[in-house]
């Protein structure tokens, strides 16, 4: 982490709101990015990074460890997505969320870099942690030290449930 982004992060925490807003913009795509590829809908991914911003921003105050503030506001993004799924399960029939994406969700996807809706809709057929230890890792690049920090998973752990995870999707594609 650099000098100028810990200034930042102290700067915010001390209430400047425009530090926060460039805090912010440094990490945006990435929170859309693993909600999008979680959620499946552009809507809840836009709103679950809006809550997360939200609690992000009245919170920055108690974060202690300015390097920790990327690992910090995705743990916050990665409670906010559970809690859309689970409110997805209660409200309405899950398996609506797994429709073909609308054009509009597949522009965004494509951004993704996914290579296309093929490998998308597979995705989607991986379990909840599966999904979202792959979105950490291969659509925004974190490490595997820095999923465990936002899971509460070991390391270890996150590199065998990635390595799992590639596997069967590789599997699931194969037998199209």
């Amino acid at each position: 982490m650099n000098t100028e982004f810990a200034q930042c992060v102290k700067k915010a925490r001390a209430g400047d709101a425009d530090a926060f807003a460039e805090l912010y913009s440094s990490v945006y795509k990435d929170l859309y990015r693993i909600a999008l590829v979680n959620l499946k809908n552009q809507h809840d991914a836009s709103d679950v990074v809006s809550d997360t911003v939200l609690e992000a921003y009245s919170s920055i105050k108690n974060l202690r460890d300015e390097k920790a503030f990327k690992a910090w506001i995705i743990k916050i993004l990665t409670v906010k997505i559970k809690n859309k799924q689970k409110e997805y399960i209660k409200t309405r029939d899950y398996r609506e969320e797994l429709d073909v994406l609308d054009s509009v969700e597949q522009e965004k996807v494509s951004e993704i870099n996914y290579g296309g809706l093929e490998i998308m809709e597979e995705f989607r057929r991986l379990n909840e942690e599966e999904r979202l230890v792959l979105s950490l890792s291969v659509v925004s690049g974190y490490t595997s030290e820095e999923i465990a920090k936002v899971t509460g998973l070991s390391a270890n752990t996150v590199r065998s449930k990635a390595a799992r995870a590639k596997i069967k999707l590789k599997q699931m594609l194969s037998e199209r």
